[in-house]
């Protein structure tokens, strides 16, 4: 008997078949069954397991080149930077067909063809340095999956100074400047400056124009003000060579997209921002002249007070953003959107042609929505009859001059009793050929009490159309398409 087999009461508990033996309760098959239950759960778990794998590693496989297809896309954006930073007048990947799309492979060490780019190039608009560069790439072994990036680069534009000048200049007691001061001269500061103060100069020849008599040998900056960590000479100095506007583009394009007035035959313009954002523009046919007096050509007897004019047109920013007057030019009022006024006439060596700031000159806001130039041929004057309070929103550029408030209590030429105002606000920038100045004397005698600028810092890249830019184009934005 099978030792798992046991007797009672005469009978087997086990039951033998064809040798086999039986337990209790098993019936003929059932063990089959079991199997094929069991085989059946193993295959299908083994199955899902494979499955799930196989889908993980798709997963993951796409995963890669999809961040691989963005590399090679970025590497689009890369490459033309490098391109403007060879030949930053080429928009069209040196084939001279702007608007095209301009195609290039990536290959791996071994030669084979990684990855593909598609490039497409807006240049900058007119008057503008802005360039967007929109690349598509993917991968060879995976043509389907393609990502699309758009990057910006400008050129920043002179406008990233508060002060630029190319002259020896002194910042006084009671100014306070809030953005970069630079000057290829010495630089006096007795007031507070709340970014970098650079000279281009290690020491300079201190003479009058800074306040030194006799004149003596001092550093780059120096003076009763600060903070002094952030004085920096000397630095690189400024081409302003390079800075020789193109007036002759800038007419042209004024005359096919903005305002162009040739010699007024009287006194010049009057431009009158409105908060609407228009500019009303009338032809001065009566001025006054007042008596002042400036370090470089004494006693001055100008034309700078209005006494008639007759209106010539009004006309809407969107559509006509650049004024190119030939004759001195009068600007004041709200400007609502963005404009640049050029006051030059031809022959450019010839005529010296300025511009008269008689009021306050400001923005609607200072969100970036609007942004001003002043161009002037030779220089910026601030008026003798301007506000108490007196503001001023632009940047601000002379070209072969300076940007000057004459001195109206000087005996010998003039001595006004309201010579002296409050305060005076420049939010912008002030772009200076020879030494800027505004104030006279202790008190002061003439010109401001005190005196704040701030530099606008929409202005770094997005500066009035055709503001002079110089340097390296520089990242601006990214983003996937």
């Amino acid at each position: 008997m099978n030792k798992f087999c046991k007797q009672k009461k005469g009978q087997s508990r086990c039951l033998v078949r064809n040798g086999k033996v039986l337990l209790p309760g098993m019936k003929r098959g059932s063990i089959s069954i079991m199997v094929l239950i069991f085989g059946m759960v193993f295959a299908v778990s083994i199955g899902g397991l494979v499955l799930v794998s196989l889908t993980q590693l798709t997963s993951s496989t796409r995963t890669e080149v999809f961040e691989r297809a963005l590399t090679v896309a970025q590497s689009g954006a890369e490459y033309y930077r490098w391109h403007l930073a060879h030949d930053p007048l080429d928009f069209a990947d040196g084939t001279g067909q702007e608007g095209e799309i301009y195609v290039h492979t990536i290959s791996d060490p071994y030669g084979n063809t990684e990855g593909t780019f598609n490039l497409e190039i807006t240049p900058p608009a007119s008057g503008s340095s802005t360039v967007t560069i929109e690349s598509e790439g993917w991968l060879t072994s995976n043509p389907d999956i393609k990502r699309t990036v758009k990057a910006r680069y400008g050129i920043p534009s002179l406008a990233r100074f508060s002060f630029l000048h190319n002259a020896n200049v002194w910042f006084g007691s009671g100014i306070t400047v809030n953005g970069k001061v630079m000057s290829n001269g010495g630089i006096r500061m007795d007031g507070v400056n709340n970014s970098t103060v650079q000279s281009s100069k290690a020491t300079y020849t201190c003479g009058s124009e800074t306040g030194c008599s006799p004149t003596q040998t001092k550093p780059g900056v120096w003076g009763g003000g600060g903070p002094t960590e952030l004085w920096e000479f000397p630095v690189p100095q400024m081409d302003f060579n390079s800075l020789i506007i193109d007036f002759s583009s800038m007419k042209a394009a004024a005359q096919s997209n903005g305002v162009y007035l040739g010699p007024s035959g009287n006194y010049g313009y009057h431009l009158i921002f409105n908060n609407n954002g228009t500019v009303t523009i009338r032809r001065i046919t009566g001025a006054l002249n007042r008596p002042g007096w400036s370090v470089e050509n004494g006693c001055q007897n100008l034309y700078q007070q209005i006494s008639n004019e007759v209106n010539v047109g009004t006309f809407t920013l969107t559509e006509k953003p650049l004024f190119f007057i030939e004759d001195h030019v009068w600007v004041d009022g709200v400007v609502n959107g963005r404009a640049t006024v050029v006051a030059a006439r031809f022959p450019i060596d010839v005529y010296n042609i300025n511009i008269w700031i008689n009021n306050n000159l400001t923005y609607i806001a200072k969100d970036g929505h609007s942004s001003l130039g002043l161009f002037a041929q030779n220089d910026i004057y601030y008026a003798l009859n301007i506000p108490t309070s007196f503001e001023i929103n632009a940047a601000l550029l002379a070209q072969k001059g300076h940007i000057i408030r004459h001195h109206y209590g000087y005996s010998s030429c003039s001595n006004y009793a309201n010579k002296v105002r409050n305060n005076l606000t420049i939010y912008g920038a002030v772009i200076s050929n020879k030494k800027s100045y505004w104030n006279y004397g202790t008190g002061p005698s003439s010109g401001f009490v005190t005196r704040t600028m701030t530099y606008d810092p929409n202005l770094y890249f997005d500066a009035p159309p055709y503001f002079p830019a110089q340097g390296e184009y520089e990242f601006i934005s990214w983003e996937e398409q």
